[in-house]
């Protein structure tokens, strides 16, 4: 008999296509996809239940399918159709503790694996330079969807000391970009112009949506050697990239504020419902972050199809071009860079970016 996996989180795009790609192995017997609201997006062959994990009918769901492996990926950062943040948070939070409850009554549950986000870490001046799963914050989070993430990963903890016969995975992504990325920061890659924090050029890393779906497949197989495919995994695409690296590759042009500047700017874009501007973004595009990624490729056993560059790469061909195309900026520096007059020997060449 195959494995019955229980996925939440499928109305989102993300959470569709994991579903669709977890019916692919063989390994698998029965997908139950599980969310508050009707998917607008086709789920192949699984079984779709309307309900919210903060409800107490997600223990039911469990015994009646007896299901063996549970896929938590409704911990997110942006809200649904007409959610609030609150909605947000309440099923991050309370979704989450009502959720393990269930799995720690079920008898039949041998696996969990949670989505989880670099965000426990946060983002403050004195960070370290790269940060390892077990490095801890500087400062924590205090609020929005990186607070969610800590309390999350707290509730999953403890239910991994009650319930030790339970193989956990916990995986902290990376920023998730690509062509359907849907997140505060792929909403801020789209405005036409980029604020910035005056002075500050923070590193970013991103992570493809493919890897995202293929390392949420290998954390959800039973492990081929111990426990290989249980613990915390960064998850991130090789290498980084400069905020302003991302502007150029993206066409667009930045203004730099000065932070006070920004907090008022964000709020303005949070009361307007443009983009979720959030506290949490405006520390991570003045402080960035960058993540080691040693025991996903030592441990997990994965080797991530798309670099950072790749991943951003992908995603600014999705959003066409901006104000000031790449090719045109790079034409106007090599002219400039050959003038006599400004010093320029050399012949024009590519420029990087």
């Amino acid at each position: 008999m195959g494995k019955v996996v229980l996925v939440t989180g499928v109305a989102r795009r993300l959470g569709g296509r994991f579903v669709r790609r977890i019916q692919r192995d063989p390994e698998v017997e029965r997908v139950v996809a599980v969310d508050a609201v009707p998917p607008e997006h086709h789920l192949g062959g699984a079984d779709f239940v309307r309900a919210d994990i903060r409800q107490p009918t997600i223990a039911r769901l469990l015994a009646e399918h007896s299901v063996d492996t549970v896929v938590h990926m409704d911990v997110t950062g942006t809200p649904l159709g007409s959610g609030s943040r609150a909605t947000v948070k309440e099923t991050n939070v309370i979704g989450t503790m009502q959720l393990l409850g269930a799995c720690q009554k079920s008898p039949t549950v041998k696996r969990l694996v949670v989505k989880s986000s670099t965000n426990v870490y946060g983002s403050a001046p004195r960070d370290p330079a790269v940060f390892t799963e077990t490095t801890p914050p500087k400062s924590l989070p205090s609020g929005g969807f990186a607070k969610d993430t800590v309390e999350v990963e707290g509730y999953v903890r403890g239910f991994a000391r009650r319930r030790p016969d339970v193989a956990v995975c916990v995986l902290r992504f990376a920023n998730i970009l690509g062509p359907n990325a849907d997140s505060p920061l792929a909403s801020y890659f789209s405005l036409p112009v980029l604020p910035t924090v005056f002075g500050y050029d923070p590193r970013l890393q991103f992570v493809h949506e493919d890897d995202v779906i293929e390392v949420l497949r290998i954390g959800s197989h039973e492990p081929q050697r111990g426990t290989l495919n249980s613990g915390t995994f960064n998850v991130a695409g090789d290498g980084v990239l400069l905020l302003s690296q991302c502007a150029r590759r993206l066409g667009r042009p930045t203004v730099p504020l000065l932070l006070p500047a920004v907090t008022w700017f964000g709020s303005a874009m949070r009361t307007l419902g443009m983009t979720d501007f959030s506290p949490e973004q405006i520390r991570l595009l003045t402080h960035g972050r960058v993540v080691a990624t040693d025991q996903m490729r030592e441990t997990l056993g994965y080797e991530p199809k798309y670099t950072t560059a790749e991943t951003f790469a992908d995603f600014a061909h999705s959003r066409g071009p901006g104000l000031v195309p790449p090719e045109a900026l790079a034409g106007a520096v090599d002219r400039i860079a050959a003038l006599p007059a400004l010093g320029g020997v050399h012949p024009p060449t590519q420029s990087a970016n």
